[in-house]
This record gives structure tokens, C-alpha cells and sequence, in this order.
């Protein structure tokens, strides 16, 4: 497993069902192993199938700090953001994990933060992409995906992350295949492939094979 350099704010993007929320507590964890103040925080006010509060006790006992909308999980949609998101800018000191919405709205929401962002240029903003998403399956519809959360939010990505998958049903040819994909998107867009994500009951069968290979603990949804 590569071992990754985070800048001080990392903001994961990306269309809905791309998988950035499970990347994102997968980077908070891993993070942790590295840096003791630790946030990560859940932009996401759209109310996914999948939220950061799903990784609630996982992220508490890991010493993680969430930052989460009162109302993530439930069935209440309130597109509101909770006072102390604002100390994700406020506190340098303390290293982040931003899991930003799956559509305009989320990106919006970050718009609130984007200028004290790029004010202390201290980020990396990724672009989670899978090409097995209907609305994302060529470099193309990608790249429209790209600019429309660039324009919601007023802030240019930096990189890219690769996660494309089936779920439960991923096969490590299925990762294989995808890389053409990603090298199209990175061509088209000029943004350079940080990593590609795998499930962990394949990364031992692809390991050797894939440049920058990030391991995964797929997350589970609280019922």
C-alpha cells in the first residue's frame, strides 16, 4: 500500500455513487497513522445512501474528529451546514478529510469555504472517478462532471483517484480494465492520477500491477 502525503485539506469530489464518502474514511484512517489532529468532515447535505456518520464509532475510537450535519443519516433533508465546518479553515493545525456532495448542491456548500481555502493554499482537491457509473462511463462525460462541480464550487481540482468498481462483485481484471479509462480522463483534463483505490480482498492479486495502489475497507451501512 503506497503511503500517501496529504496536504492540509484534502477535498474528495465526485459524481454521485462514485465512492468518494468510503475513500474519504479510509484517508481520515490513514491519515491518523501519521498525524494526530485529524478532522473529517461530511459536506455531503443531500442525504446519500452512503454518509461519514455511517463511520461514526470506527472514526471515535480512532481518535478522528466528524464534522457532520445534525441530520446525516436520517430521513430529514436540510440543506444546512454545522457551525463548526468553519473550523476546518479556522484551525490550521489540524489536518482534514473533506467528503464534498455528489452533486451541484454539496458543491455549492463548499463554495461557503472556497475562499478561505485558497487563501491559505495549503489543499489538494480529487476527483473521484468510475467508469462503471452510468452517467461517467467514458472520459468524456467525466471531464462535464469535472467542470460542473469546478463551477458550483468556485475551486479547481488537482488530481484524480480512480475507483472504479462493481462493489462487492469487483473483479481485479475489472480494476485492470479500468485504467485505460483513467489515463483517458487524466489526459483530457490534465490532471495527474494520485492513486487507484481496491478493495482489500483484491489488492494482494493486483499488487505489483497498478502504480499507486490505495487498499480499502469497503464501508458498511448503519441499518
Amino acid at each position: 500500500m503506497i503511503t500517501m502525503n496529504y496536504k492540509r485539506i484534502t477535498l474528495l469530489c465526485g459524481h454521485y455513487g462514485s465512492g468518494k464518502t468510503n475513500i474519504a474514511v479510509n484517508m481520515a484512517l490513514d491519515l491518523r497513522k501519521q498525524y494526530t489532529d485529524v478532522a473529517i468532515a461530511d459536506l455531503d447535505i443531500v442525504n446519500p445512501y452512503f454518509r461519514t456518520k455511517d463511520s461514526a464509532k470506527e472514526l471515535e475510537e480512532a481518535g478522528i474528529k466528524l464534522i457532520a450535519s445534525e441530520y446525516a443519516g436520517s430521513n430529514v433533508d436540510i440543506p444546512a451546514l454545522p457551525q463548526s465546518m468553519y473550523s476546518l479553515t479556522d484551525d490550521r493545525h489540524t489536518k482534514a478529510i473533506i467528503d464534498v456532495g455528489g452533486d451541484d448542491r454539496g458543491a455549492l456548500a463548499l463554495g461557503r469555504l472556497s475562499d478561505a481555502i485558497k487563501a491559505e493554499n495549503d489543499y489538494e482537491m480529487l476527483l473521484v472517478i468510475n467508469k462503471f457509473r452510468p452517467l461517467t462511463p467514458d472520459a468524456v462525460s467525466t471531464a462535464e462532471v469535472m467542470r460542473e462541480i469546478e463551477d458550483a464550487c468556485r475551486i479547481k481540482f488537482t488530481g484524480l483517484i480512480n475507483n472504479s468498481n462493481l462493489g462487492e462483485e469487483t473483479t481485479a481484471e475489472n480494476v485492470l480494465d479500468s485504467m485505460r479509462y483513467a489515463e483517458e480522463v487524466s489526459s483530457l483534463t490534465g490532471l495527474f492520477l494520485k492513486c487507484t483505490t481496491v478493495n482489500k480482498t483484491i489488492y494482494d492479486e493486483l499488487s505489483g500491477k497498478i502504480k499507486n495502489l490505495f487498499r480499502l475497507n469497503l464501508q458498511e451501512k448503519i441499518k
